[in-house]
């Protein structure tokens, strides 16, 4: 039985091997390592002993979950199987088993006992702090923490965290902390009641972790003291940067505006703001007042202060304060004095205190349930390990290689802790999958978490980002939606050259016909060709480059030759032009292609492009909501219903004969796009039987009406209702909430912060190797100034913005 179990172990640790990122070393590849100059945490054990040792076992499984932690770091974790590669000075004696080590290249930075480094948080945390050792200063005394003070005055800020006990949670948060930020701050690390009695705490007893900012970078005089403020939540990694950003804040704003228009950081991080309303005439004790509100209330109130004498605030005289709570509106009151806001608000913040310890006791069962639908996403298959095999990771020796060797390259700049790149994995792995032995294109990924040299010099600047890697070309973004679909359909189409270029009328015709490229017809049946009478017109040169800007997402093609003008001489049209195909049966559309920029093209090109009578999916409707008509909406439920269908076909009648030009009648399928349903909820209050036929008018008020469901939903009955609404002789059914989108918190740029001063801080690597051309074929357009402020590139550098509207 005990052969059968060792068996059984064994056959189970080759099984997970695929999958996991603790590394197993070999004789050889151990000597490598220690040439290698980077840094691991092996530890040396035998193998065939751990499973008659339950405490053992434990510890290879906590090894094997900070695997994954600490490679976000640039750390390897590994395991030498002492039983098949005795490794001299290691694999002997009675430390055996007992001990794990800190390398650097050959040198080791430190040993610890595996009863130390009990668990995940605390072989991360002790791993970080023993890396970091030159960078955090460990204090026991005041007088070490005074010196340290001394030496940031006016140079740096200083973040002193008092960790109770080593290797639990609150140290793993506070050395994660460091890592990131620690070339803007001067971390501290204490142990001791001793700082703890000289920064003011009463109960010495309490097991508490503590965390204080010291505002030394501003101290005017060498000979002042620095000014401190205490994190009064509890020390996570989520808590301290909520924190270090409040203390990045102004610790006054001034505002011309309404307390419930004012924008502050303080709102998107879920912290209180106070609102000081300031006279003209008192407008410096106002000032003043505030400044000590600001002071006092530092970390966990944002303080403003409005000035009445702009037209824009409105609020009524007899106020003269509001504060906001997150989540709530503004509530205004009259303030009588400094110390009874502070009193409200210490009150406010103990209630929501109590409700929030409430809410975890009545919630501690369903601790897997996160409000961000795609970190809980993330959260839930945190145990599904990917398989990576049809992705390339490519790092900074292998990056410039790989992109130069394949006609197509796709690349993935991600970071492992982002929930959004982590669910986008997954569908980029899919796409992979599914292109598997397609000659001359290949999938890759760059964790920007290990290697920031690589996505720096890419101007990579948000995340999840997919570049297209050509040979002798620019690099070229991909905008469209972050899901398996959207990404492969722009994958095939990349392959089609854009444009193509026609040398007769029979290549024009197969063109259009769909013969040419017919294998790409399911990806999209519109066909666009540029009409010029001539190869030495000056508009072929920006219509070649809107093409290779569209490149993935439409079929162009270009015909310049004399006989283009017999495609045009029917219409009244003049070359240079552009010719539309639907698809085989359906009139060709033609517009006039003016002589415009390469970026106007697009747009132009992309609206033509757009459907009469369009399915509005989330990915299209931007392009829609663009030409600002009244939606005349239908919804429908399953495909194969026949009344859907009849109403599909009754609002086409019109449409075909011109008799809605001045809407936009379109349809949702709610089958297909589920939000349809709660956009009807959000117009109507209810989901009545389907279909449905409403009318949005998106720039009267917010109404909305409704087709009468006791009549037939037939043409003659469609217009008559339209005419209706027009005459305002119908009443709107509802009004659509005047609201805005946003992103729940401003974009964190964690690479800027940790390259900001030293550019090798943040990763473990060899020395950066410049090549030449990367330089000049990188394109310029993928990267722009509102991108380090938005943590996801629109899907269009010229589509519009989502309106509220739908």
């Amino acid at each position: 039985m005990c052969i059968v179990y060792l068996i059984a172990f064994l056959f189970s640790l080759t099984s997970e091997q695929c999958s996991s990122k603790l590394i197993e070393d070999s004789s050889q590849s151990f000597m490598e390592r220690m040439h290698s100059g980077k840094t691991s945490f092996i530890y040396f054990g035998n193998h065939v002993l751990l499973a008659v040792n339950p405490t053992i076992k434990l510890f290879m499984e906590q090894l094997e979950m900070s695997a994954d932690a600490l490679q976000d770091y640039g750390i390897s974790v590994v395991k030498v199987n002492c039983s098949k590669d005795a490794i001299a000075n290691y694999c002997t004696g009675e430390k055996l088993m007992t001990k794990a080590y800190l390398f650097r290249g050959s040198e080791v930075l430190r040993s610890f006992d595996i009863d130390t480094v009990f668990d995940v948080n605390a072989i991360v945390s002790h791993v970080l702090f023993s890396v970091l050792f030159n960078e955090v200063r460990y204090v026991h005394t005041p007088a070490e923490l005074l010196r340290v003070e001394s030496a940031a005055k006016q140079n740096s800020d200083i973040v002193v965290g008092h960790i109770p006990v080593l290797g639990l949670p609150e140290h793993r948060a506070l050395m994660e902390a460091a890592f990131v930020y620690g070339t803007k701050y001067q971390f501290v690390q204490t142990t001791g009641t001793l700082v703890l009695k000289h920064m003011g705490v009463v109960d010495l007893s309490s097991s508490e972790a503590r965390l204080w900012f010291f505002h030394c970078k501003a101290v005017s005089r060498r000979s002042d003291p620095c000014p401190s403020t205490p994190m009064r939540k509890p020390l996570n990694t989520i808590n301290i940067h909520t924190f270090l950003q409040l203390m990045e804040a102004p610790l006054v704003t001034e505002a011309v505006l309404d307390p419930s228009e004012v924008d502050v950081v303080h709102m998107h991080l879920g912290v209180p703001v106070l609102y000081v309303f300031s006279q003209p005439q008192t407008q410096h004790l106002d000032q003043a007042t505030a400044q000590t509100l600001a002071l006092q209330l530092r970390g966990e109130v944002g303080v403003v202060l409005i000035h009445r004498d702009s037209p824009s605030v409105k609020t009524l005289l007899k106020y003269n304060a509001a504060y906001r709570l997150p989540q709530e509106d503004v509530k205004y009151f009259t303030l009588n004095s400094a110390e009874g806001v502070v009193k409200l608000f210490k009150e406010l913040l103990q209630e929501h205190k109590l409700e929030d310890e409430e809410e975890d006791e009545e919630h501690w069962s369903d601790l897997d349930i996160l409000d961000d639908e795609v970190s809980e996403s993330v959260y839930r298959d945190r145990d599904l390990m990917l398989d990576l095999e049809s992705v390339i990771e490519l790092t900074s020796d292998t990056f410039q290689t790989t992109v130069t060797q394949n006609d197509i390259t796709v690349v993935l700049f991600y970071f492992k802790w982002d929930a959004v790149c982590m669910a986008f994995i997954q569908s980029y792995i899919e796409v992979a999958d599914e292109l598997e032995g397609m000659n001359g294109v290949e999938l890759a990924a760059v964790n920007c978490g290990e290697w920031t040299d690589i996505c720096s010099d890419q101007n990579v600047t948000s995340f999840p980002t997919v570049l297209i890697y050509r040979p002798m070309a620019a690099a070229q973004l991909y905008r469209g939606m972050l899901g398996t679909k959207s990404l492969h359909r722009f994958i095939l189409l990349s392959l089609v050259s854009c444009p193509t270029h026609l040398s007769s009328s029979a290549e024009v015709r197969s063109f259009l016909e769909g013969d040419l490229y017919s294998k790409h017809v399911y990806l999209t049946p519109v066909r666009v060709l540029g009409l010029f009478s001539s190869t030495h017109d000056m508009g072929i040169t920006s219509f070649e480059e809107a093409a290779r800007l569209l490149r993935g997402e439409t079929i162009l093609g270009l015909f310049a030759h004399k006989e283009a003008e017999q495609w045009v001489e029917a219409l009244s049209v003049n070359l240079p032009a552009l010719l539309v195909s639907r698809g085989p049966g359906v009139p060709y559309e033609v517009y006039s292609l003016p002589s415009s920029s390469p970026t106007d093209l697009v747009s132009l090109i992309k609206q033509v492009e757009l459907d009469h009578f369009p399915e509005l999916t989330v990915e299209n409707l931007p392009w829609y909501l663009e030409l600002e008509k009244p939606l005349l909406l239908l919804f429908i439920g399953k495909e194969d219903s026949t009344e859907s269908m009849k109403a599909l076909a009754e609002i086409k009648r019109p449409l075909s004969s011109g008799q809605l030009d001045s809407f936009l009648p379109c349809w949702i399928h709610l089958g297909r796009t589920p939000v349809g349903r709660s956009i009807l909820e959000k117009y109507l209050g209810f989901v009545p039987p389907l279909p449905v036929l409403v009318m949005s008018w998106l720039k009267t008020g917010g109404e909305v009406f409704l087709f009468p469901p006791e009549r037939p939903l037939m043409a003659k009955n469609i217009l008559q209702w339209v005419h209706d609404v027009e005459n305002r002789q119908e009443q709107p059914a509802g009004l659509i909430p005047d609201g805005k989108w946003g992103p729940p918190v401003p974009f964190f740029d964690f690479l800027a912060i940790m390259d900001q001063e030293v550019p090798t801080y943040a990763a473990q690597r060899a020395p950066k190797m410049k090549t030449g051309g990367r330089e000049d074929h990188r394109e310029q357009e993928h990267v722009t100034p509102n991108q380090r402020q938005t943590p996801h590139p629109s899907p269009n550098p010229q589509a519009p913005r989502q309106h509220s509207e739908l």
